[in-house]
């Protein structure tokens, strides 16, 4: 199994490997710039390199390294200009991906704000996804599911689906499932048999293949809520009976498992633990 963290990258992307490698991770996540900034000053030749030459040396593949892109953007926005701005910096983030070698990038698929339907704002989000992956080149588009908050999207498979539709590449979009967010959803994964069952739902209106990331979090809130707030592994209303079943899953042995979980001291014991499942 490839775990780890969404690592900081402060100082440049380059650190996020040292810090990734520091909590005994096989995988990591990061922002490759800030995440609450629309723009950000390019990346320099030397912090390229230096971040290849560090996953390299620390045994980080590209194709278990998750960069997530600025909670700022919203490619299903209904205003045209705040549309445009969110699918420009959508595409910054594609190419800086590109430009690290990287395989993945992970965003949300934003929401109507009650302007439009939920059918109306996932054309949009896929209309936006091919407009970046017609910019760019080898980088995946992996569309995260949200908790359904407010007036966010892609809290159901069937949401999942009907983005990934519509994209004209399919070779270049995938999905990541966080826990949490499925379990406040309304996925009761936390129960062995709705487990199985959520996860027959999901291969049939999504598809095992377009599977490429799982976010693996607890949950603050409990069943059904529609809150986004992760907890730490084994605390939350997952609980540790959860994540016994899904480290022996092995479905989910060959893409990147990523710890958004709040306290960053217990990402190494948290990692060990979950590792002594898989057995």
């Amino acid at each position: 199994m490839y775990i780890g963290p969404h690592v900081s990258a402060s100082g440049g992307v380059e650190n996020a490997p040292l810090n990734a490698a520091a909590v005994g991770a096989n995988a990591f996540a990061l922002f490759t710039k800030n995440q609450r900034q629309w723009t950000a000053p390019p990346l320099s030749e030397s912090s390229i390199a230096l971040f290849k030459e560090r996953c390299a040396q620390h045994g980080f593949s590209p194709d278990f390294i998750l960069p997530h892109d600025s909670y700022l953007i919203n490619p299903g926005h209904p205003d045209p200009e705040s549309l445009k701005k969110s699918r420009e910096a959508l595409l910054e983030e594609m190419l800086r991906c590109q430009q690290l070698g990287l395989k993945l990038l992970n965003f949300h698929p934003g929401g109507h704000l009650g302007l439009t339907s939920i059918e109306a704002c996932l054309s949009t989000v896929a209309q936006s996804i091919n407009y970046v992956l017609e910019r760019t080149q080898d980088v995946i588009a992996v569309i995260e599911n949200t908790a359904g908050q407010g007036s966010n999207v892609g809290f159901k498979f069937e949401h999942l689906a009907s983005m990934i539709d519509q994209v004209s590449d399919k070779s270049r979009v995938g999905v990541c499932i966080d826990t949490c967010h499925a379990f406040t959803s309304g996925y009761d994964i936390a129960n062995p048999e709705s487990y199985i069952e959520t996860w027959k739902h999901f291969d049939k209106t999504v598809g095992f293949g377009y599977l490429k990331a799982i976010h693996l979090n607890d949950s603050k809130k409990a069943l059904g809520t529609h809150v986004d707030r992760h907890e730490s592994i084994g605390k939350g209303f997952l609980g540790t009976s959860f994540f016994e079943r899904f480290m022996k899953d092995e479905r989910f042995a060959s893409i990147p498992l990523i710890l958004e979980t709040p306290d960053d001291s217990l990402w190494k014991e948290e990692i060990q633990w979950l590792r002594t499942l898989h057995t």
